[in-house]
């Protein structure tokens, strides 16, 4: 009897695992869409290519300010901002409020569940 609960118990943890993975890969398929729709036309996903804005290939646990090739503003690259789920979510509501002096010419995504979707999606881009 022990033993049956035993393996019940593991095989509930592994069913919330899959559950909770399920949850992350639709975030970030919805981020993906998200991303398309407002992030799209000045930022790429692509390492390496970069557009009005740098590419986001590679955000998440990076030091702001640092894709080569883009000419960042004084603000950001002074900014000590190590880019994580807290910081790009503060970032992504109001650029200008969290980076005063920033060049991002965006007023930002205000809905929560948006900005949890995009960050989702930028984890992936690894």
């Amino acid at each position: 009897m022990r033993r049956m609960v035993g393996v019940v118990a593991m095989l509930a943890f592994l069913a919330a695992g899959d559950i909770a993975r399920a949850q992350d890969d639709h975030e970030a398929e919805e981020g993906a869409k998200v991303f398309k729709r407002v992030c799209f036309i000045c930022h790429t996903s692509e390492a390496g290519k970069n557009k009005i804005g740098p590419s986001l290939f590679g955000i998440v646990g990076r030091k702001a300010g640092t894709v080569p090739g883009f000419a960042y503003s004084e603000a950001m690259k002074s900014s000590g901002i190590t880019w994580d789920e807290q910081t790009i979510d503060k970032y992504i509501e109001d650029p200008k409020k969290f980076v005063p002096g920033n060049k991002m010419a965006y007023a930002g995504v205000k809905k929560k569940d948006e900005r949890k979707e995009i960050i989702a999606y930028l984890k992936t881009l690894r």
